[in-house]
């Protein structure tokens, strides 16, 4: 056999490898994500259930204001998988994360309601959606850090895209699962009892996905874990800790932290709060503005490994940079034009130009916060820095949005996101350099061919 030839196939087993990888990561992921939003999905159904029935309204809000919630716990999941992900390893952290969220849904599939058990079933309620929001919290850092370790060194961007297809994949599944019920269920039985299915549905998938990543390959080297059981030496840091992340690394963690602000605001902009005001402030049918969500959300989540395809190519830099300049130009424009049409098509497709925009920085985001973190604290570091912005910024949206359109000010919205998008915007510029050598390079192997000379020259990604 040539030496050529067994480089081949070294390259194919290579691949076959972060193929399977990636599938069994990726799949717990679409399971996590579905868990947490088929509860919004199915509130309607089941908030009279909970909640004060008298009043669908009061009702409906009270059962959003369970599931910010979520949002609340993502920190502290964060910083816990994180930690326990670089100090146990990836596996072990995926396989616990999943298996929370698997009990979760399983728990208010079977949950007992208002009627039954009085304020208890409330209660009960708001304490397993702070478990799927701690699991959740969890799962976006480790499961990033995953893909970004697992993929091969060429394709990094291809196949580290894939956390956000299934991110948005969750959202379509639990939406379908919907459309189903909606046409097999009279009215009467969904809101009596069918709501328990798609709890039950996702409790299932967890299990099968806990299944799966049973027999995923580890990331984190022996050395890594040993070393995060040794005993310190004086001054030193042990992985996964906060005192290495805030003394060594709380440089790369303000990037992260910066590269994620704009991007989390945009895309809970264009894929949440967007319907809320096509709704309210365009005019648009809820019939519509569904059919809308669903096909702009389909095209978006097909998009992602293009993007991924293209950073392998070009570099992340450009891909981020595009972003941030078509977003701090055009945000006004789309937004201030959607805000005055009641075509349905026209809505089409000035979300899908968001979204379009959007795609810059969703398709390769957990990529390069991975990249700018070693091992020894990358699931912590990227966890937490994305916790951080995505609960202070991203999840705070909707209820900024619905304020400015209370308030008569959608203009203002229009400018929160221009500015937020514009910080992260700085950051891209003066924080990341492209096509220069990271920690993963390092550890995985190079993702582009430079010259051997410019080898010991090249620096972190994060020393601009």
């Amino acid at each position: 056999m040539s030496a050529q030839h067994a480089e081949v196939q070294s390259e194919a087993a290579q691949t076959r490898r972060a193929v399977s990888n990636i599938l069994k990561g990726s799949a717990g992921n679409l399971v996590e994500w579905y868990d947490l939003y088929v509860y919004t999905v199915f509130a309607a159904y089941f908030q009279s259930h909970f909640f004060n029935s008298k009043d669908e309204l009061q009702a409906g809000l009270e059962a959003m204001a369970v599931f910010s919630t979520s949002f609340l716990m993502r920190p502290i999941g964060a910083w816990f998988f994180g930690r326990y992900a670089d100090r146990k390893g990836r596996k072990a952290a995926l396989t616990l994360s999943v298996t929370l969220m698997s009990a979760g849904s399983f728990a208010i599939a079977l949950l007992p309601t208002t009627e039954q058990v009085g304020v208890w079933a409330l209660v009960l309620l708001i304490l397993i959606r702070l478990i799927q929001g701690f699991s959740v919290g969890g799962e976006y850092g480790t499961s990033a850090t995953y893909m970004s370790e697992a993929a091969t060194s060429k394709r990094r961007g291809f196949f580290s895209s894939f956390q956000y297809v299934t991110l948005i994949g969750g959202q379509m599944m639990a939406l379908l699962v919907l459309v189903i019920l909606q046409n097999v269920m009279p009215k009467g039985d969904l809101t009596e009892w069918g709501w328990r299915i798609p709890f039950a549905i996702g409790g299932v998938a967890a299990l099968v996905v806990l299944w799966l990543r049973r027999s995923m390959e580890e990331t984190v080297s022996a050395e890594q874990v040993a070393a995060a059981k040794a005993p310190l030496a004086a001054g030193e840091a042990r992985p996964g800790t906060m005192r290495l992340l805030f003394t060594q690394y709380w440089k790369p963690l303000l990037i992260c932290i910066g590269v994620t602000l704009g991007g989390t605001v945009a895309f809970y902009t264009y894929t949440n709060f967007i319907l809320k005001f096509m709704n309210d402030t365009s005019g648009i049918a809820k019939t519509d503005t569904s059919v809308i969500n669903f096909w702009a959300l389909f095209i978006f989540m097909i998009l992602q490994p293009v993007y991924g395809i293209i950073s392998d190519k070009v570099g992340r830099k450009p891909l981020l940079l595009w972003f941030g300049i078509t977003g701090v130009l055009f945000t006004w424009p789309l937004l201030s034009t959607l805000s005055n049409t009641k075509d349905p098509f026209t809505a089409f497709l000035l979300m899908m130009g968001g979204l379009l925009i959007v795609g810059g920085y969703t398709s390769i985001n957990a990529l390069v916060k991975a990249e700018l973190f070693p091992a020894s604290i990358r699931a912590l570091g990227v966890g937490l820095g994305y916790a951080i912005a995505n609960s202070l910024f991203g999840g705070t949206v909707p209820l900024l949005g619905a304020a400015f359109q209370k308030a008569e000010r959608v203009d203002l919205f229009f400018t929160y996101v221009t500015v937020a998008i514009a910080i992260s915007l700085v950051v891209y510029i003066f924080a990341l350099r492209n096509k220069k050598s990271t920690h993963l390079d390092r550890e995985q192997g190079e993702a582009w061919t430079r010259p051997a000379k410019d080898d010991d020259k090249d620096k972190d990604l994060i020393n601009a």
